[in-house]
């Protein structure tokens, strides 16, 4: 399954179809931006045996920041709208489908908040009993914040920064 309704949050099992989906998208990001970004899928659909919202998360790595909005047209022409560089922290963000299907964080290369991302991943990729961990977590969190996708993010930061405290 993927694609998140608007309004709404619920995580569903993982899926092979998300890694080839990311892949197919990878090569038309690659396609319309050249092969001088850095393509990454990041988020709980990169980790395997981890349920997860279904929407594809992807990690944009630009030589420079201000490139972003330059790159707002190209990636228009694959379907995401670009939401501007003051949603998140350091980075521009675009999404894509209703419901939603895919998200990109564009980062500038070496940013903290694009290390971060990737760290949490590979470890919870490699370390089951944290990933577990964090999938109860967030079967508890879509119980209590089942219209709030914002809540709901905001209630994971503990245990994404208590793990970061742990790798870095």
């Amino acid at each position: 399954m993927l694609g998140l309704p608007r309004g709404e949050v619920f995580i569903v099992p993982w899926s092979d179809e998300w890694e080839s989906e990311f892949e197919r998208e990878r090569e038309q990001i690659h396609r319309v931006l050249g092969s001088l970004v850095k393509v990454h899928h990041i988020g709980s659909t990169s980790v395997r045996n981890l349920k997860a919202k279904p929407i594809i998360d992807i990690a944009v790595e630009i030589e420079d920041f201000n490139y972003g909005e330059k790159f707002a047209l190209p990636l228009e022409g694959l379907g995401y709208s670009y939401r501007g560089s003051n949603i998140l922290p350091d980075r521009h963000y675009f999404n894509k489908g209703e419901p939603r299907t895919h998200q990109i964080h564009m980062y500038q290369r070496g940013s903290q908040y694009l290390i971060q991302q990737l760290k949490f991943r590979d470890h919870l990729r490699n370390h089951e009993q944290d990933r577990k961990k964090y999938e109860k977590l967030k079967l508890q969190l879509t119980q209590q914040n089942k219209r709030d996708k914002h809540q709901y993010a905001d209630d994971k930061t503990e245990f994404v920064s208590e793990v970061l405290r742990k790798i870095l």
